[in-house]
């Protein structure tokens, strides 16, 4: 902490307290042996968690948004990683527009989004619930795969693809062998910028679901809504411990300086 800047310091100290105390009431909550939501907990008990773990709304709904997020962050990688080279290494007419077209849907509100998918595909073409909110997730999610991307690519050195192409290399063994080595950690960013964006969306997914097709966070936004037991805070916990692991392995294997590094470059 900085002693020099004591109301900065201050101020950092409150942001972490805010921040932070109420996940700690969270994870303490879960492990209640109350019939309900209580603070400070009257006994210790394991048994909220199975009881989340064994309700068929969380199973099922959890298991859609993996599926969702997986799909979407690699279709939004798919299509975001050729639209970053055609930027930053194509002679591409009009980059700037085209830039800006791939990054709007962090301008434009998701209940937006949402509305025009739901009247466009699912009210006048009667398409089904779960691909329209794979698109749906799949556009929101453009945006990181072009911009983290791009932030990689646009730090590298151009002269080494030149310089393979100069010795022989055809594009596609140019692009194997010297460019995604290069684009590995803007790769690795993205997607998991994607996944975690993705999973815990909740306006879009709210405006798209439906009845066979629901995500874990609208589910529990629900069960909120008519429930008051800890179970909640049960799967809460649960996705706090594994979202933790996921950030422990990505600092251990290209650490958080390169994942997010380069967004604000």
């Amino acid at each position: 902490m900085n002693t020099r800047h004591p109301v900065a310091a201050t101020l950092a100290v409150a942001g972490y307290i805010i921040m932070i105390v109420p996940i700690l009431f969270v994870v303490a909550t879960a492990f209640t042996s109350s019939e309900t939501l209580s603070f400070p907990p009257q006994g210790f008990s394991m048994r909220w968690f199975g009881e989340a773990l064994s309700y068929q709304p969380f199973v099922g709904s959890l298991v859609t948004s993996l599926e969702i997020a997986l799909l979407a962050t690699l279709l939004a990688l798919a299509v975001g990683v050729p639209v970053t080279l055609a930027i930053h290494r194509g002679s591409l007419p009009g980059k700037g527009l085209v830039e800006n077209l791939f990054l709007s849907p962090l301008i434009v509100p998701e209940l937006v989004v949402g509305l025009a998918l739901f009247q466009q595909l699912i009210v006048t073409f009667r398409v089904d619930n779960w691909p329209v909110l794979l698109i749906g997730h799949t556009a929101l999610l453009l945006p990181y795969a072009v911009r983290v991307t791009g932030a990689t690519l646009a730090g590298t050195d151009a002269s080494l693809e030149e310089a393979a192409r100069g010795l022989g290399a055809s594009p596609m063994r140019t692009f194997w062998t010297i460019t995604m080595p290069m684009l590995r950690p803007g790769i690795f960013s993205a997607a998991l910028l994607s996944f975690i964006t993705s999973f815990n969306n909740v306006p879009l997914s709210l405006l798209l679901q439906s009845r066979k097709t629901q995500t874990l966070p609208v589910t529990m936004l629900d069960y909120v809504q008519q429930s008051y037991d800890p179970m909640v805070a049960a799967i809460s916990t649960i996705i706090l411990a594994v979202t933790i692991v996921i950030a422990v392995i990505a600092e251990r294997t290209v650490g958080f300086a390169k994942i997010f590094g380069g967004i604000n470059s």
